[in-house]
């Protein structure tokens, strides 16, 4: 079983418009309200593959209420963790050629008491049955006033208690998480840049900022390059993967679904990067941030094969002078 942990879910309301017009009365062609989170995401992708998975989530005010009540709608195992604040929501405008804007909320503060109540939880659930479970996914933008060692700590008592765990967050909490050696984390580029303040114009940089990742502890790391496709870095190998999209409608929740097929793939080698690159691309396809199934997923047009250090990406990578480099 994959457990999933998201201390900053969301009421996600995807918007979709025919160009976006600042200062101007955009028409909506199509909306859609659906719950999310990075945890909650991969969870609801793992459902609809028919992968066992439980979302621990933490809930508060009627935007909570609303979120665990479509929740539940979709039929997702969940331990629900009532807080005192109230659960954020975001607004995310996407246009027809895959540009998508997004507009996020900081989410609410969770006490200390909060944060025990959420880790007790995930313990509770990871040995619950007969099976247990085998990873706990640990991911998301920190709630504020949450400390950015939270990720670290979490990690530690998870592996602790014999659980894997992969990390999916950004700045401060993914640096402070690679000191606890989470058997997994998946940056983007940006992430990769930002964590190791490197600029990242070519294949060959993604593997050398992957590599400090692992030197700062991380076992395992999944660098999802967005339209380049991913890059894998682990002890025994090193694969580039990339999958053709010709119809994009919606990048968000695209990388949760790719690390929800790595996992449900068995979270290491080519195998698992070519099933993660094929639930990744079917969420690009689909509206709003909608998990893909059995129905949308497909290895045609997915490859896997050694990276060529000089490939160029299409999007690269140029920290600021002013960011600041939390890797030696």
């Amino acid at each position: 079983m994959i457990l999933t942990l998201t201390l900053n879910p969301s009421l996600d309301r995807t918007i979709e418009i025919a160009a976006l017009d600042r200062g101007a009365v955009i028409r909506a062609a199509v909306a859609h309200l659906d719950p999310g989170g990075k945890g909650v995401n991969v969870s609801r992708a793992l459902l609809a593959n028919a992968v066992a998975s439980r979302a621990v989530v933490p809930f508060g005010g009627n935007e909570g209420r609303q979120l665990v009540r479509l929740l539940a709608a979709e039929g997702l195992d969940m331990i629900t963790v009532p807080v005192a604040g109230t659960t954020r929501s975001n607004v995310t405008l996407a246009e027809p050629d895959g540009t998508v804007t997004k507009i996020n909320e900081p989410g609410t503060a969770l006490s200390a008491a909060e944060l025990d109540t959420i880790a007790d939880a995930v313990l509770a659930a990871a040995h619950s049955d007969d099976k247990g479970a085998d990873w706990v996914v640990a991911s998301g933008s920190l709630p504020p006033e949450v400390p950015a060692d939270v990720y670290a700590r979490l990690c530690r008592r998870f592996a602790g208690a014999g659980i894997h765990v992969a990390v999916d967050t950004s700045g401060p909490a993914l640096a402070c998480a690679l000191g606890a050696a989470p058997a997994l984390v998946k940056p983007n580029l940006e992430e990769l840049s930002a964590a190791t303040g490197m600029p990242i114009r070519r294949l060959g940089d993604v593997v050398e900022a992957a590599g400090k990742l692992r030197a700062a502890g991380a076992r395992t790391v999944l660098a999802s390059l967005g339209a380049d496709g991913a890059v894998l870095v682990e002890e025994h190998g090193i694969w580039y993967g990339e999958a053709t999209v010709t119809e994009p409608r919606s990048s968000v929740g695209a990388g949760d679904a790719m690390l929800a097929g790595f996992l449900a793939a068995g979270g290491h080698g080519p195998e698992a990067l070519k099933r993660a690159l094929a639930w990744g691309a079917a969420a690009v396809r689909l509206p709003g941030s909608r998990m893909p199934g059995p129905g949308d997923i497909g290895l045609d047009g997915v490859t896997v094969h050694p990276p060529d250090p000089a490939r160029p990406l299409t999007s690269p990578i140029v920290p600021t002078p002013s960011a600041p480099t939390p890797l030696p």
